[in-house]
């Protein structure tokens, strides 16, 4: 077969290159930019690879269990009413007499409901088994919040503005996904219940806004509200969510910062900052703001600038400053290296909406290696609230369970995988764009025209990804496939004969009249490279990951080994596969087994090796 160069290196330019330049000459940004990218419904793509099936398998069993009375306890006892059922304890219990010096339960009462509704709401759309289940449970509970949702709650939580976001999230969800008629009235009750607890504008975190109350009031993040209050707007809540969207956009103290090309990220909280840059992404989405979507990019470039070959961020839960060694330290002075579940909820939102806005496949590739190299390998969740929280970029790193039940993790897992499927796939009037590789099903109607892309493969085990296309009649259509940059001479079949695709920003298009049964082959070369540590202060070119396409390989450490791990960047480039996700690295007398993070098991491994 014919080698095509079809490699993202060959591109130039769009909107991130630009950003660079405006990041460092502090223009605006002036070239024209076209209708952002459409999503796809839940409803429309199914996600069929094992591994993903099995994460939505343990998330809807474990949604489906918990009891009504249960998810509603906090919010009766803290209203003052009779409040029966079992405490799920954890950070979701209510705790009147809660110390933030002593106790771990009672953090965050009811704090992760309105992303389980959310979850339930989207995984109902994909599940043809337990859509009713799930659609009845998300429904059972919008009605039982319309009706006893109480001021008395959200004066009482630490965490109003909080919860008042999830909720929010939730309630849109059941709107748009379910059709369910009680949600809007569900969300304005919510809403007038929480509004004499918040603040009145964004508060940045840390900041005492309420007198006499002790710090752990200072954790609440008002200022990552705005993208769900424009969501509500946007899905017929009402002019009084965009006004209030607008009153909570951290503008002066980070977006027009940001927008000028300043990092304001250092020693911001690391989840809640990144998810607040949504907030900028869906202002730019839902009213076209320039300077919004200006501040989204600059804080991804310097999001980037500190992230980990993984795509993770945010050791010990904090961003960094420019300048100084704090990643490199990291990894031996902390096992907290990502916040995972919550921190690749943040990360896909918002690169997905930036994909949307400005169709750049590096926001396609930084998605993808947040997904199969951080939320893939996430521990599953327990029925008794223990949740995954934190992947270990360590030199003797596990993975370990939190030692909080019910954290907030426990409510934004069932999020981003419910989202699997659409952030697979976007679309335009004569186009679908292909972003992630996953075995899936994206069924929709390209005008009269009945359309099914199935995709069947083992990536990123494997490079081969097939594509094959159903279509009632013959169809214009573009077919855009993502080229991640690490794919050098990538090769596109249709049929079996070699395409000659054009390349714009990381997207390879096919533009053809397509019948029923095209078979597109997709080969995107994989080679084993190492990727060094970000410089954030002092260089360590000597430190660096082992990777295969988007795969990070971690080191597979003997047990009682602990010696750090050195090797010839020669003997790693010329590791030898060991099995289909196992690479055997020989260096001298010694012998080291790396696999991609889903498959490292209870094993002790290290992420970064010393390379000689």
């Amino acid at each position: 077969m014919e080698r095509l160069p079809v490699s993202r290196r060959a591109f130039v330019g769009g909107i991130a290159a630009f950003g660079t330049i405006a990041l460092a000459q502090g223009s605006q940004l002036v070239e024209p930019l076209p209708e952002p990218l459409a999503e796809f419904s839940y409803d429309q793509v199914r996600v069929q690879g094992q591994a993903q099936q099995a994460q939505a398998a343990n998330l809807t069993g474990i949604l489906l269990n918990l009891s009504d009375d249960s998810l509603m306890r906090p919010y009766r006892a803290m209203a003052g009413r009779a409040a029966p059922g079992v405490s799920l304890g954890g950070w979701y219990e209510w705790k009147p007499d809660y110390d933030p010096h002593h106790d771990d339960a009672g953090l965050a009462p009811g704090s992760t409901l309105g992303q389980w509704v959310s979850a339930m709401a989207r995984f109902s759309a994909s599940d043809a088994a337990k859509r009713t289940l799930l659609a009845e449970r998300a429904q059972r509970l919008v009605m039982l919040l319309r009706d006893e949702i109480d001021p008395a709650f959200f004066a009482k939580t630490r965490f109003p503005a909080y919860t008042l976001d999830k909720l929010i999230g939730g309630m849109i969800d059941a709107k748009r996904i379910l059709q369910d008629g009680n949600a809007l009235p569900a969300l304005d009750r919510i809403m007038d219940a929480a509004l004499p607890s918040l603040p009145g504008h964004a508060i940045d975190r840390e900041i005492q806004w309420k007198p006499g109350a002790d710090t752990s009031w200072m954790w609440d993040e008002s200022y990552t509200l705005p993208e769900n209050l424009l969501l509500a707007a946007d899905n017929g809540a009402g002019s009084r969510y965009r006004a209030a969207a607008l009153t909570y956009l951290d503008d002066t103290s980070y977006f027009a910062p940001l927008a000028r090309g300043e990092n304001a990220l250092a020693d911001k909280h690391a989840y809640s900052y990144v998810n607040a840059l949504c907030s900028a992404a869906q202002m730019y989405l839902s009213t076209g703001s320039r300077q919004h979507l200006k501040a989204a990019v600059h804080g991804f470039d310097f999001l980037q600038l500190q992230s980990f070959s993984t795509g993770g961020w945010g050791p010990d839960e904090l961003l960094r400053k420019p300048g100084y060694d704090d990643l490199y330290k990291s990894l031996t002075a902390s096992h907290n290296g990502f916040e995972t579940p919550c921190g690749s909820y943040a990360h896909a939102k918002l690169t997905r909406a930036l994909l949307r806005a400005t169709r750049d496949g590096q926001y396609g590739d930084s998605m993808e290696q947040v997904l199969f190299n951080t939320t893939m390998g996430a521990l599953p969740l327990q029925p008794d609230g223990r949740s995954f929280y934190s992947a270990d970029y360590n030199a003797s790193a596990k993975r370990v369970y939190s030692v909080h039940r019910w954290p907030c993790c426990s409510g934004t897992l069932p999020q981003v995988v419910a989202d699997y499927g659409i952030n697979s796939y976007l679309h335009e009037p004569g186009g679908v764009w292909v972003n992630l590789y996953q075995p899936s099903e994206l069924r929709w109607r390209e005008g009269a025209t009945a359309v099914l892309l199935t995709q069947e493969h083992t990536y990123p085990i494997t490079e081969q990804i097939n594509l094959r296309l159903a279509v009632s009649q013959p169809l214009q259509l573009a077919l855009r496939l993502r080229i991640p940059a690490w794919a050098e001479h990538a090769t596109v079949t249709v049929n079996g004969k070699a395409e000659l695709p054009r390349i714009e920003k990381g997207f390879a298009i096919v533009l053809r009249k397509w019948r029923n049964g095209d078979v597109v082959t997709l080969r995107l070369p994989m080679r084993l490279r190492l990727e060094v540590l970000p410089t954030n202060g002092t260089p360590h070119p000597d430190t660096a990951s082992l990777m295969h396409g988007p795969l990070v390989l971690f080191a597979v450490r003997q047990p009682g080994e602990a010696a750090p791990l050195q090797f010839s960047r020669q003997a790693l480039l010329d590791a030898a596969r060991s099995g289909p996700a196992e690479w055997t690295v020989r260096d001298g007398g010694r012998t080291c087994r790396f696999v991609p993070f889903t498959d490292v098991g209870e094993n002790i491994y290290t992420t970064y090796l010393t390379v000689t």
